[in-house]
């Protein structure tokens, strides 16, 4: 699946482990299975996919966060994504990281 960033420091965080700004500053083992999680999202062939690792607990959200899913990169933080498919094929799915949040606020 191809994966896309909606917002700099998430792509930042992707390619090299660290945020320039002090707001989005991680604990360097959430940075590190964010990464691991990325890498994981790319390789699989679709989001449905996601669903088979259980520590990940893919859920689609609901409320007033309808419309976006999550993975959980531990305890305490979850990446939000927005799910679309290309051509009308779901085998084909892109993934649009919204936010790496603090699940729990």
């Amino acid at each position: 699946m191809k994966v896309y960033f909606e917002q700099d420091y998430l792509q930042n965080l992707y390619e090299t482990g660290s945020s320039r700004d002090k707001k989005h500053r991680f604990q360097p083992g959430v940075i590190k299975k964010y990464i691991r999680i990325i890498d994981l999202m790319i390789v699989s062939p679709n989001v449905t996919s996601l669903a088979q690792y259980n520590s990940l607990r893919y859920e689609k959200l609901v409320g007033n966060k309808a419309g976006l899913s999550s993975v959980r990169v531990n305890n305490q933080y979850r990446i939000e994504f927005e799910e679309q498919t290309e051509d009308n094929e779901t085998i084909a799915t892109i993934v649009n990281i919204t936010e790496l949040s603090n699940h729990y606020q």
